[in-house]
């Protein structure tokens, strides 16, 4: 079973925003759509991009590198449908929110 654990609290991801963070050794992408929170995997499968850094535009997120567009909601790839990245279930506890990895 997977563990949940502290990655940011609320008041750090603005609505319409993502971050980066590192828990053990994952770079994860943590986005703010709404109020609702979602996690993928940082690196776009492309050249290595970071997603957390991208542009937002509603659930999709566009790589700041090169461009390419993965829905934050299930990590697949709109750019090119046979990639994903791995997406990772989010729950908040609180002002916590907590990644399972």
């Amino acid at each position: 079973m997977a563990e949940y654990r502290k990655a940011a609290n609320v008041k750090d991801v603005s609505s319409g925003s993502g971050m980066v963070m590192q828990i053990d050794d994952k770079r994860v992408a943590l986005f703010n759509v709404g109020g609702n929170f979602y996690a993928i995997d940082n690196t776009c499968k492309h050249r290595g991009g970071p997603l957390g850094d991208g542009e937002l535009d509603g659930t999709t997120v566009i790589c700041p590198w090169h461009g390419w567009q993965y829905d934050v909601t299930s990590g697949q790839c709109k750019t090119n449908p046979q990639v994903c990245v791995t997406r990772y279930d989010v729950k908040v506890e609180g002002d916590e929110i907590k990644i399972a990895l």
